[in-house]
C-alpha cells in the first residue's frame, strides 16, 4: 500500500480555468494542516520542455534549482507553498514518449510491439508516482494539463484510470475542474458544458469525486443541487471557484468552501487542526492595504502577454505587500521604445526594471530606456538581457565604445562586452543547453548586494548562454560600473552596479524564480523600497 495520497485535477470545457492555481490552493490547505504536499504538472505537448517556446505561446519558462525548465504554473506552486520544485515535478508527452522510444533502443521491450498502452500508460504511471515513493510526501497532488476530450490527454486520462483501480479508492481521487458560464441575455448560470466534460470523463473511464466550478456569479443551493445529481458526485463536493480579486485569495476562499475538508473526508485523512493561515492572511492584510503606490515600467518584448513575466510580477506583489506598498507595473514595449520617446515614457516612472529575453528585437529600446534612467538618478533594476542592456548602454556611452555590443545581436562588433559563454561555443542543440539552475555567487564587500542580501554567499537560478566579458571589466571599473557579484568558480560576473547612483543593479540570475509569499525576494523587497523613497521624493 502506498504510504502517499494522490490526488488528480483535470479541466474540462476550456481552458486557462485555473487549475494551476486551485492545485496549489488546495496544497496550501493541506500543508497549512500540517501535511507534507507537493504538486506536479503533467504537460500533453511534444516538446520535452517549454525551454524552446515563445514565451506568447506558453507564457514564461520557470527554472528549478536543478535545472529544469518547466511550466510557470510550477511558479505558483512553489510561491504559494514556498517549497522548491525540480525536474520531477513537471513531465511532458515529449519526455514520456523520448523515455519510452531510448527504452525500446535499449532493447528493454525486445520482441514485444511498443505500443501507447501499456507503454507509454506505464511510464506516466511511474512518473505520477516518483514524488510519492520517494516517502517525502503525504499527497501528491498531480495537475493534468489541457482539458478532458483533447486528443492529447487521454493517454494521461487512462493512466489515471488505472492508478485509480490499482491504488484503491481510499489512496486516490480525481477533481475535475469546470466551467458554468453566465448567459447575459438570458441572466442565468448554464451547467450544460460542466455536465458534458464530466460526461467526457466518465466515458474515459473516471468518475469526479469533487466539482470545482468556476464562475462569475454565486451558485445557489438549486443548482448545486442538480450538478450533484448529474455529474455523480455529493452536494458538498460542488465547489464553486468565483472570479477573485486576487489569486492570493483563492486559498481562502477554498477554505470557506470547504475543499480541503471534502478532500480529506474522501481519503481517510485526519487532522484536529484548523489550518494555519497567520502568515498568509497578513501577507494578504498588507497586500490590500498599501500606505503608498510606485509606478514601475516593465520593458521588456513580450509584454502584450503577461504570462510572459509572470514570476517577475509576482515578485511585485511579494515585495508590495512587504513593503506595504501597491506596486503598479506599467507595461513598456521595448521595439517601439525610441530615443525621442524615452523622456515622455519613462520620467513620470518610479523605477524601471529591464525584463529577461532573448534575440536582437527591441534592444535599442532597451539601451535608450538604461541611458535615461542612470542619467536621471531613477532606480534600475536589470534582469539577465536587463543586466546585460546596462553593461553595452555603459560601454557605449560612457566608456565610448559607441559600437560595443553583445555577439547574441552582433557577432562582428568590435567591442564584444557581452560575449558567448565558453561551454556555449560548440553547442548545436537549443533545448535544455544554457547555463540552468542554482549556481553560487560571491557578494563583494560594501555593496548594495551585500547591503540587501546579508550575506557574501548566495544561490540563484539561471538561463542564459552569454555573459560579461572579463576583458573589459578593468574599463568598467575605472569608469564607476563593478562587479559586486561573481561566481567563484567560473569568475562569471553576476551582478553589477554603479555605487554612484541610488539604485542602480543588474544581474545576470533570475531572482524573480525564488520570490514567495514567505519569502520575498531581497532585491525585489529592497528596489520596491528604493522605488518609494523615489517617488516620495518628488513630492
Amino acid at each position: 500500500m502506498p504510504n502517499s495520497k494522490y490526488v488528480f485535477v483535470t479541466g474540462g470545457v476550456t481552458s486557462s480555468l485555473g487549475k494551476g492555481i486551485i492545485s496549489a490552493s488546495l496544497a496550501k490547505l493541506l500543508q497549512a494542516r500540517g501535511f507534507r504536499t507537493t504538486i506536479q504538472k503533467f504537460d500533453p505537448y511534444i516538446n520535452v520542455d517549454p525551454g524552446t517556446l515563445n514565451p506568447y505561446e506558453h507564457g514564461e519558462c520557470y527554472v528549478t534549482d536543478d535545472g529544469a525548465e518547466t511550466d510557470l504554473d510550477l511558479g505558483h506552486y512553489e510561491r504559494f507553498l514556498n517549497v522548491k520544485t525540480s525536474q520531477a515535478n513537471n513531465v511532458t508527452t515529449g519526455r514520456i514518449y523520448q523515455s519510452v522510444i531510448e527504452q525500446e533502443r535499449r532493447g528493454d521491450f525486445l520482441g514485444k510491439t511498443v505500443q501507447v498502452i501499456p507503454h507509454i500508460t506505464n511510464e506516466i504511471k511511474a512518473r505520477m508516482q516518483l514524488l510519492g515513493n520517494s516517502g517525502e510526501h503525504d499527497v501528491v497532488i498531480t495537475e493534468i494539463g489541457g482539458t478532458v476530450g483533447d486528443i492529447e490527454s487521454l493517454p494521461y486520462i487512462e493512466a489515471v484510470r488505472q492508478l485509480r483501480w490499482e491504488l484503491g479508492r481510499e489512496n486516490c481521487m480525481v477533481i475535475h475542474l469546470t466551467l458554468v458560464p453566465f448567459l447575459s441575455a438570458a441572466k442565468e448560470l448554464k451547467t450544460k458544458p460542466t455536465q458534458h466534460s464530466v460526461k467526457t470523463l466518465m466515458e474515459s473511464g473516471i468518475n469526479a469525486d469533487v466539482l470545482v466550478c468556476r464562475t462569475e456569479h454565486e451558485l445557489s443551493d438549486d443548482l448545486r443541487k442538480k450538478l450533484a445529481l448529474f455529474c455523480n458526485v455529493e452536494q458538498e463536493a460542488v465547489i464553486q471557484s468565483i472570479d477573485a480579486e486576487t489569486i492570493y485569495d483563492v486559498p481562502i476562499l477554498m477554505y470557506e468552501e470547504g475543499l480541503d475538508k471534502v478532500v480529506m473526508k474522501r481519503l481517510g485523512m485526519e487532522a484536529d487542526n484548523q489550518p494555519d493561515l497567520t502568515q498568509w492572511q497578513s501577507f494578504l492584510k498588507r497586500h490590500k492595504n498599501p500606505k503608498n503606490t510606485v509606478t514601475i515600467g516593465l520593458i521588456g518584448k513580450y509584454v502584450e502577454l503577461q504570462d510572459s513575466y509572470k514570476s517577475i510580477l509576482e515578485s511585485f506583489v511579494h515585495a508590495g505587500a512587504a513593503n506595504e506598498v501597491e506596486v503598479r507595473v506599467m507595461p513598456i514595449h521595448s521595439s517601439y521604445l525610441e530615443e525621442k520617446d524615452v523622456q515622455e515614457k519613462i520620467a513620470k516612472l518610479d523605477g524601471i526594471l529591464v525584463a529577461p529575453g532573448f534575440g536582437e528585437r527591441g534592444i535599442e529600446g532597451k539601451i535608450n530606456a538604461v541611458k535615461y534612467v542612470r542619467e536621471h538618478k531613477i532606480p534600475f533594476f536589470g534582469i539577465c538581457l536587463g543586466m546585460q542592456m546596462a553593461v553595452i548602454e555603459y560601454a557605449r556611452n560612457v566608456l565610448q565604445l559607441s559600437k560595443a555590443n553583445s555577439v547574441e545581436m552582433d557577432t562582428n562588433t568590435p567591442h564584444p562586452v557581452i560575449s558567448l559563454m565558453d561551454e556555449q561555443r560548440n553547442i548545436a542543440q537549443k533545448g535544455g543547453t544554457m547555463r540552468l539552475g542554482a549556481w553560487t555567487c560571491a557578494i563583494e564587500k560594501d555593496t548594495l548586494l551585500q547591503k540587501v542580501y546579508k550575506s557574501d554567499l548566495i544561490k540563484e537560478r539561471h538561463r542564459h548562454r552569454y555573459e560579461f566579458n572579463d576583458a573589459y571589466y578593468e574599463q568598467f571599473k575605472k569608469h564607476g560600473m563593478i562587479a559586486s557579484g561573481v561566481n567563484p568558480e567560473t569568475k562569471l560576473v553576476e551582478a553589477i552596479e554603479l555605487p554612484e547612483h541610488p539604485w542602480f543593479v543588474g544581474v545576470q540570475y533570475h531572482p524573480e524564480y525564488s520570490s514567495t509569499v514567505a519569502n520575498p525576494h531581497p532585491l525585489f523587497v529592497d528596489f520596491v523600497n528604493a522605488c518609494n523613497s523615489y517617488a516620495q521624493s518628488k513630492k
